[in-house]
């Protein structure tokens, strides 16, 4: 019997539980930097020296965190479902707790990129870049990230995951952070889906929505629970 199809689309709430700082959440990365400054085109032209030391910084801190339980949960749950994830993650969580499907809306800290060439993408083998790293056509390095004001490239992708969803679960955010918040209406009205927060939305418009109100170490259970209750 062909697995179920889970799309499971996660945000700065489960890798918040792994000690990684969110931007938007009390004591984030928006109390410390301004936008504008480290995270937009127009910053990485007026000072990329600046820019390069925010991601090395965050780079050396993903390196240093572990995957959650709810990582694991969800590499695990590859025996039983065809399970994609979307996240809009940067770091390498997911995949450092064994899934495989992994879909980055926002980009790879752990990639670089040519600053010429999107298509020109290299593993990062240290915590670092540095001023004078260059691509093959000679071009400054870039992180491979996805920066404010730039286009989000994997978004038709994601739509197409989505669409294809038997299940479907969000983890770790508000659904408020567009163009990736509206990946929920591709899903069919009939299929499954749960969000897993603490916080409480108005999400009435979303038919057939399940809340759980837990962090995401601790919805693990929960969640269980209800994805195999559900692949009978």
């Amino acid at each position: 019997m062909a697995k179920k199809r889970l799309v499971v689309f996660t945000g700065a709430g489960v890798s918040a539980e792994s000690g990684i700082k969110t931007f938007r959440d009390s004591g984030g990365l928006w109390e410390e930097f301004k936008i504008e400054d480290v995270a937009t085109p127009e910053a990485w032209i007026k000072n990329k020296e600046l820019v390069l030391d925010f991601y090395n910084q965050r780079r050396k801190q993903v390196i240093q965190a572990q995957p959650n339980a709810m990582h694991l949960f969800l590499g695990d749950l590859q025996k039983k479902f065809d399970i994609h994830i979307i996240t809009q993650n940067i770091d390498d969580l997911h995949e450092r707790a064994g899934s495989k499907k992994v879909l980055h809306l926002h980009g790879e800290i752990m990639k670089a990129r040519s600053s010429v060439s999107e298509n020109l993408i290299y593993p990062i083998k240290k915590a670092e870049i540095l001023l004078g790293d260059k691509c093959e056509k000679g071009s400054q390095l870039r992180p491979h990230i996805v920066w404010f004001g730039e286009m989000v490239p994997e978004m038709e992708n994601a739509y197409a995951v989505a669409e294809q969803a038997e299940l479907f679960v969000v983890i770790g955010t508000s659904l408020n952070v567009y163009p990736a918040a509206g990946l929920v209406s591709y899903v069919s009205a009939y299929t499954p889906k749960w969000l897993i927060d603490p916080n409480n939305f108005n999400l009435d418009y979303i038919k057939g929505l399940k809340h759980i109100r837990q962090t995401a170490v601790n919805g693990v259970e929960e969640l269980k629970k209800a994805l195999f209750e559900n692949n009978k």
